[in-house]
């Protein structure tokens, strides 16, 4: 036998085990990314809570087409 054959038969096999079952890591995720869902969606519509800070602001987005209407004339 050679020396390396030697060295590799005498040497003990290291097994690094998991802290959890595989699918556990899997679920980990999901969860975690459930929870960021939910916090995230906490912050839907905040805008229109608070409609006393921007009292004057328009409420929309768009123009008032009347008035554009009238100036073209």
């Amino acid at each position: 036998m050679s020396f390396a054959t030697i060295l590799m038969a005498e040497s003990e096999h290291v097994v690094n085990e998991l802290p959890m079952p595989s699918f556990m890591f899997g679920v980990l995720a999901l969860v975690v990314f459930l929870f960021l869902g939910v916090i995230t969606f906490t912050y839907r519509d905040v805008a229109n809570r608070h409609s006393h800070k921007t009292g004057s602001a328009p409420t929309s987005h768009t123009y008032d087409t009347a008035d554009a209407g009238e100036q073209q004339h």
